[in-house]
């Protein structure tokens, strides 16, 4: 298993980092595209929707147009709306548990799991346009917090986060990886090869309160959306969104915290 993760990984970043350093917004789109057709198709799966291939067609379709107009519509909006979703109808969830798949509330819960799918790759899409380090300091929130909540949930987990949803999952490792995430990022700003990346522009805009209170909000975000599709996984009775990925499962299972901390980390960026 180990090695099949790590060749797929490999021949992930020998496709994934010369189009990223092409400078061309065509690959990025193209690739870009396909990943999120990927991902549509997986959540129509474990939402166990009709015809989910189609839908994923129609999903990519919409988002191909709007990667080539994202200046045709309000970037905040989508993002303060994808936000709002998390806090008010996704996070909720979570403690009431998810409806029943044939239900009406079941319907609503997969368009608006849709819509943050979306806004996050439309982040991914503006980051992008930034440079692609830019993107990757976002990203690497996320990746910080994950691994170094997994190292530090080994070491010290003895108190489950969500037993129901994630058994391995301790808060001793979201408070590690939340610490690593505050130090590693704060770390930005002092090393001039990196002013040009997102914490160290939110730290010398906002100043230290908001920054602190951005990366605790944004690393918190990256363990609801994981959480958030492992109940999903759960409830459908599978323990990988897809098999796409040999050795890592889907595409959902590689961005599901990406999902609700993409846009608002381009909710944040937009704030001036």
């Amino acid at each position: 298993m180990l090695k099949t993760r790590v060749i797929t990984a490999l021949v992930l970043l020998a496709i994934l980092l010369p189009v990223l350093y092409s400078a061309s917004f065509i690959a990025f789109a193209v690739l870009a595209l396909v990943f999120f057709a990927a991902a549509m198709w997986e959540c129509q799966r474990v939402f166990k929707k009709p015809v989910p291939l189609v839908m994923a067609g129609i999903w990519s379709v919409l988002l191909g147009y709007c990667f080539f107009h994202l200046d045709s519509f309000s970037q905040l909006l989508l993002f303060a709306f994808c936000t709002a979703f998390w806090l008010f109808r996704l996070l909720p969830t979570m403690a009431r548990g998810l409806p029943d798949v044939q239900s009406f509330a079941n319907g609503m819960l997969s368009a608006l799991y849709g819509i943050s799918i979306f806004a996050c790759f439309i982040a991914i899409a503006v980051f992008f346009q930034k440079s692609p380090m830019y993107l990757f300091s976002v990203m690497a929130i996320v990746w910080i917090a994950d691994i170094c909540a997994y190292f530090s949930g080994k070491a010290f987990g003895k108190h489950k986060l969500a037993p129901k949803i994630s058994p391995g999952k301790s808060w001793e490792g979201a408070i590690g990886g939340w610490i690593c995430v505050l130090l590693l990022a704060a770390a930005t700003g002092f090393v001039p090869a990196l002013q040009n990346t997102f914490t160290a522009q939110l730290l010398a805009r906002k100043g230290w309160l908001i920054f602190v209170a951005a990366m605790t909000v944004l690393t918190a975000a990256s363990v609801v959306g994981d959480l958030f599709e492992s109940s999903l996984k759960r409830r459908a009775g599978v323990k990988d969104s897809s098999n796409l990925l040999p050795g890592h499962g889907g595409v959902l299972d590689r961005i599901d915290a990406l999902i609700p901390v993409l846009p608002l980390a381009a909710l944040l960026d937009l704030w001036r």
